[in-house]
């Protein structure tokens, strides 16, 4: 049976409920649709340690990481399910000052075999094990290794040697029903923050019919 619960909702089970409005409302497209959500904000800061220029290359090549850095940087995010799978699809175009959007695009798919789990995918097969959980409203996202996707298989790669773990939290903003944070913390074990970015966002109305 093809799944119609989202895919956080998929991962979730019950604890879906827990999670705060505004984050269910920008979660809720259902697989197997043309659903759409955009929200707008500001990341206060997105910031890499000076040495992590070095992984740019490898990281244009697959479209996993923003090479630029800056603070009150404009940010749309525009989420979106096909059709035609059950994946969840991400676009996120920073607007750095002087520089043409910069787009970070991935998908989601719920990992059924571990439950809890999503996998996000960027280019080439390239993927991120993600274990998702509700906590006091906020959904997290907490790293548990990569994998590369190929001829039906799924590889593990020892890729936290180079980048360290993640750890990615959205949580409701208590003041503002239409509004949520979000954070993401890369960090290696030896060589302390990789990559980190943070903003505040607002979730519009849903777009009508196409």
């Amino acid at each position: 049976m093809l799944p119609t619960a989202p895919v956080f909702q998929q991962a979730l089970g019950p604890a879906w409920e827990r999670l705060g409005d505004v984050i269910r409302r920008h979660y809720a497209m259902a697989p197997f649709s043309d659903d759409r959500v955009c929200v707008r904000g500001t990341m206060s800061e997105v910031w890499h340690a000076p040495w992590a220029a070095l992984l740019m290359p490898l990281g244009r090549l697959f479209g996993a990481l923003v090479p630029h850095q800056g603070k009150d940087v404009p940010i749309e995010v525009h989420y979106s399910c096909r059709p035609d799978d059950a994946t969840l699809h991400w676009d996120r175009v920073f607007r750095f000052p002087g520089r043409p959007p910069f787009h970070f695009r991935s998908y989601m798919a719920h990992d059924a075999r571990r439950g809890s789990e999503v996998i996000e995918y960027v280019r080439f097969g390239i993927g991120m094990r993600l274990a998702v959980s509700a906590e006091e409203g906020a959904l997290v996202f907490r790293d548990r290794g990569y994998i590369w996707r190929v001829a039906g298989l799924r590889i593990p790669l020892p890729l936290a040697l180079l980048l360290g773990t993640a750890y990615v939290e959205e949580r409701p903003d208590p003041q503002d029903a239409d509004r949520f944070t979000m954070k993401m913390l890369l960090r290696h074990r030896w060589f302390g923050d990789v990559f980190r970015y943070s903003g505040r966002f607002h979730l519009g109305p849903r777009p009508g019919p196409q």
